[in-house]
């Protein structure tokens, strides 16, 4: 038995002493990169299995965090609850939906904005904290300790994040999902808009959630327009357009290094440099504009 078909049915067998007897075989779910998924039948009802992917610790993830931003998000009604944990996996249950593309996340955007700020206020402290420059800084040393080398681009995501940092300042931490890629918000056939993959969740700039959400679904003007007057129940003004704008910067700055650590611990087959790259280009796209020493002035 390989390693991956070992750590599932461990996750089975843990699962299945708190939940009942497996039914069928388990349906593998598509769109993870860092972790893989299954739809289940335990004691006859349905679940998700997440089996956690190799040493995911090294990319600032806390599975104890994930667990309790989780949990704390499906007391609000906004994530499957949580059906129960062990090493190496977590159990949710399965709910009836759909997942977004970039399309229907622009579409929803004001209920999107209305869930993270239900989960940014819900006074949940979680044992993890989120920094991007610290990630930078962390994701950068493990590569170089595996004797990989930073391409040039990752310099200056951390000159970008230091920046950033500078001009936003102290701000106070609150509970954030951080990771909201298209697959990770679902329209639930009951109507609601839910958020799943709690991993990177931890306690940070509740900005860089709007940032997230906004740069990784495509989100034009007008649309970041629209979530900032949901989530902030108001017109913004332009330091929190300028907030939004360097979020987006910050992202991509993440998401690079994200891709060019896990292309050297990753098990899974993706091609971890493209999407680094990606992130990178469209990163050093917007420092490079003479709009990002505005923001940085304005966000101040």
């Amino acid at each position: 038995m390989t390693g991956p078909a070992r750590q599932l049915q461990e996750a089975l067998e843990g699962a299945e002493e708190v939940l009942g007897a497996l039914e069928g075989e388990p349906v593998p779910l598509t769109g993870g990169i860092t972790n893989r998924n299954f739809r289940v039948l335990l004691g006859g009802e349905p679940y998700v299995v997440r089996v956690h992917g190799a040493r995911t610790d090294m990319l600032g993830i806390d599975r104890e965090a994930e667990r309790a931003a989780n949990e704390a998000a499906a007391r609000l009604g906004i994530a499957p609850a949580v059906a129960t944990h062990g090493k190496g996996f977590l159990v949710t249950d399965y709910v009836a939906c759909r997942a977004l593309d970039a399309a229907g996340v622009v579409e929803r955007a004001e209920e999107v904005a209305r869930v993270l700020r239900a989960f940014h206020e819900s006074g949940v402290t979680l044992p993890a904290r989120f920094d991007v420059s610290s990630l930078l800084e962390e994701y950068g040393a493990a590569v170089r300790e595996r004797g990989g080398t930073l391409p040039e681009s990752y310099a200056r995501a951390q000159r970008a994040a230091a920046q950033i940092a500078d001009a936003l300042g102290e701000v106070r931490a609150r509970p954030c999902h951080n990771d909201l890629l298209a697959g990770n918000v679902i329209g639930a056939h009951d109507g609601r808009v839910l958020l799943v993959d709690w991993e990177y969740a931890g306690m940070g700039d509740a900005r860089f959630d709007l940032g997230n959400v906004s740069v990784n679904n495509d989100f034009d003007r007008d649309t970041d327009e629209r979530l900032l007057r949901a989530y902030l129940g108001a017109q913004p003004s332009d330091g929190e357009r300028a907030a939004l704008k360097l979020m987006r910067v910050l992202s991509d700055a993440r998401e690079a290094a994200w891709g060019v650590l896990q292309g050297m611990i990753s098990e899974l087959e993706f091609d971890f440099a493209a999407y680094a790259n990606k992130h990178f280009e469209r990163m050093l796209a917007a420092t490079q504009e003479a709009d990002f020493e505005e923001w940085l002035a304005a966000a101040a």
